[in-house]
């Protein structure tokens, strides 16, 4: 039995790019996996693979009613939820003075309220669990600052993931907040942005852009048990950019 055996989980944005790569460990550690997105040809297709050890479900994270569906067919397929991978999110690089009100909500829906309705919606399965891992996914853009309305969300995150572990804790429940550097995912290369991505690699520390499985190793740790006593901590995966 695996690190995860006899757990239940949920990943948020897990078609695809770090996502799927946490989707692909936690089964191989044993749990049972519900993957969201709103990809659902590639989030099917995923699921697929691994049989009865995973299910796909359509997922937009930033409505109530989406959030309540997942976790009651969760436990539906596979019974009481013991870990949550709030795993979804969108980047916008638009200055100040270009991103619109619309821009701005959008990206606060996706990155930041998702989070607080994944937490609220997924806590009373967890105590039937007897206890639980929430593990956030923030950024070093949650640490130091980046462009606007990422960079805020990215911050909430760390201080909703700090609020609720301090709440929660008592119940048996952990929350953590994982902050990834560069990582190679469809995100950073798309259009222009690849070039300057591999420029940037240059100035980080260890000279080289993360794969997605190095976060998931710290993730996968968080959801396990091994983390018991890690509560309402930041994990930062980085390569050494905020330690300059």
């Amino acid at each position: 039995m695996g690190k995860l055996g006899g757990k239940v989980a949920i990943i948020t944005g897990g078609a695809r790019g770090m996502g799927a790569a946490h989707v692909r460990r936690f089964v191989e550690e044993g749990a049972k996996v519900v993957i969201t997105d709103i990809l659902v040809e590639e989030g099917q297709a995923l699921a697929n693979e691994f049989g009865d050890n995973a299910t796909f479900i359509k997922h937009d994270v930033t409505k109530a009613a989406d959030w309540e569906t997942v976790v009651a067919e969760a436990e539906k397929a596979f019974g009481p939820v013991n870990i949550l991978v709030n795993n979804a999110g969108i980047s916008m690089n638009k200055g100040l003075l270009d991103i619109t009100e619309e821009d701005y909500r959008r990206i606060v829906d996706i990155n930041q309220v998702s989070v607080f309705l994944g937490m609220k919606t997924v806590v009373p399965s967890m105590q039937k669990a007897e206890g639980g891992s929430i593990v956030n996914i923030s950024s070093i853009n949650g640490l130091v600052g980046g462009a606007i309305g990422y960079t805020d969300t990215k911050f909430a995150v760390r201080g909703m993931s700090k609020a609720a572990a301090l709440q929660l804790a008592p119940t048996g429940i952990r929350v953590n907040s994982v902050h990834p550097g560069v990582i190679e995912t469809p995100m950073i290369s798309q259009g222009d942005s690849k070039d300057a991505i591999q420029e940037f690699a240059k100035f980080i520390p260890n000279r080289r852009i993360a794969k997605p499985e190095e976060v998931t190793n710290v993730v996968l740790f968080l959801a396990s048990d091994e983390s018991s006593y890690c509560v309402g901590a930041e994990f930062v995966v980085d390569g050494g950019i905020t330690a300059q």
